[in-house]
């Protein structure tokens, strides 16, 4: 039984055709990886809600690109959001 687990939760579940997985490139380091082992983060143009009021919707083009990345890389740029894993929490508590 291993120690800790990992301190992050991925949202996806393995499927019934999870051998025929697509590979993506890691947008940080250009590795082929698995796609649910990726993590996904969204830039792109936001504006505020006093203007998106006063604005039409169809006309405005929010551009959004979806950048995927490794475990390695997610974890060096900051963006999987690690918690705590059981191994970190318990180290505070006397077992006595």
């Amino acid at each position: 039984m291993p120690i800790s687990r990992a301190p992050y939760k991925r949202g996806y579940k393995h499927v019934k055709g999870r051998g025929r997985e697509s590979l993506v490139e890691c947008d940080g380091c250009g590795r082929r990886v698995p796609r649910y082992k990726t993590f996904v983060v969204r830039r792109g143009m936001r504006f505020g809600p006093d203007i998106m009021s006063q604005v039409d919707r169809r006309f405005v083009h929010m551009m959004v690109r979806v950048s995927r990345f490794c475990p390695a890389c997610a974890r060096f740029r900051k963006v999987s959001e690690p918690g705590k894993s059981r191994k970190s929490s318990r180290r505070g508590r006397s077992w006595a």
